[in-house]
């Protein structure tokens, strides 16, 4: 005849007669007459706060007393977001347009409602919990984090629209009922390189040339302002510059001059740049390769040069020599003497290579015998 449910001090149960609901059961023995065994129980565990089953809306609409008695009820406007606490430790960040119900119990539960109509930047003091806790907040991923580094600036996108630049420290917003984007942009000079264009001279020779440039956003709003990607642009005003410049010269001219090319192009991209919040500090070729077949052909022609200054100097020298010995002979043939010293003179030469030398005829007749020999 009777029927006894036991519901412990950490538990609630709902009570059902052939499966439809009755009540919510307390903590104590409950004593019902049921002969034909038409109750029945199920049992929650109040250390997990939330009620999610399938009669919440039913209770919230036809039992509010009930819901007073045993539940906490948050419910969310289509632009408020609620971050709630269970025993003052946050655990979870709730969406916009819900509406839950947590038990009552042991844990002491609450709540705080937060505007994101107009303000959606989490607050400072909540950023490091929700950014860094140690805590494990169910929807922590909604609250997007952006850290900027010192000696950059943090870009704020809002739907697709620039909102509003960021200091350099640690910051989170609410992705909620809307796109957010960031981007951090260094301050500091910065280095782009385009490498490998492939560029026509103007005498049809193909040549890849490697650029380098040095860079620094001034206005970081301007820029932003001006163009979706300043640096995108950059380099596409680079590349530009260098192709007019490479274009309009020839191979010669090039080759000559690498730092011709350094002056067209700086002079085209501080053109580009200018009111875009850009300020193009450098450029510079770093490279100019050719093609192999252009390579073995230039080789030959400097070879060919070096060869004809190396007959040139070697003509010039034989002219040199030549003259010398023709002043030479004419002082030996007016001046006795000074033939007499450059035989003497020959005749060390000689005596410095030979071991032993024997002398016939006096000094005389070896220099006379040497001539001869000559």
């Amino acid at each position: 005849m009777y029927r006894k449910f036991l519901v412990k001090k950490d538990e609630r149960a709902l009570l059902y007669r052939k499966g439809d609901f009755v009540t919510i059961l307390g903590p104590g023995e409950h004593a019902f007459i049921d002969p034909l065994h038409r109750l029945s129980v199920e049992v929650f565990a109040l250390e997990k706060t939330a009620f999610e089953h399938r009669l919440a809306d039913y209770l919230i609409r036809a039992e509010p007393a009930m819901v007073a008695e045993h539940f906490h009820v948050i419910a969310l406007g289509a632009a408020e977001i609620a971050l709630r606490y269970e025993n003052g430790i946050p655990v979870e960040l709730l969406a916009p347009n819900i509406r839950r119900l947590y038990w009552k119990g042991f844990i002491d539960m609450r709540h705080e409602v937060i505007d994101i109509a107009e303000r959606f930047e989490v607050e400072k003091s909540l950023v490091p919990v929700l950014v860094r806790g140690a805590a494990r907040i169910e929807g922590r991923e909604a609250a997007m984090p952006v850290q900027v580094p010192q000696h950059h600036v943090g870009v704020l996108f809002v739907d697709g629209k620039l909102d509003h630049l960021l200091d350099p420290g640690l910051y989170a917003f609410y992705r909620y009922n809307r796109e957010l984007k960031a981007e951090i942009v260094d301050r500091r000079l910065q280095a782009l390189d385009v490498a490998g264009q492939e560029i026509l001279t103007r005498d049809k020779v193909a040549l890849r040339v490697n650029l380098a440039a040095g860079y620094r956003i001034t206005d970081v709003e301007l820029a932003y302002a001006q163009q979706a990607k300043p640096v995108d642009y950059l380099y596409k005003e680079l590349q530009f510059g260098l192709r007019a410049a490479v274009g309009t010269r020839s191979l010669d001219e090039l080759l000559e001059n690498k730092g011709v090319l350094d002056e067209a192009v700086a002079a085209h991209i501080r053109k580009a740049v200018e009111g875009y919040g850009l300020a193009v500090q450098s450029v510079g070729v770093k490279d100019i390769i050719l093609p192999g077949e252009m390579k073995t052909i230039l080789a030959r022609v400097v070879e060919a040069q070096k060869c004809a200054e190396a007959n040139v100097i070697r003509r010039r020298e034989e002219t040199s020599a030549t003259r010398s010995l023709l002043n030479t002979a004419r002082v030996m043939e007016d001046n006795p003497v000074a033939l007499r010293l450059k035989e003497l003179e020959t005749l060390e030469k000689v005596t410095e290579k030979i071991d032993k030398i024997s002398v016939f005829g006096g000094l005389e007749g070896v220099l006379k015998d040497l001539v001869k020999i000559r």
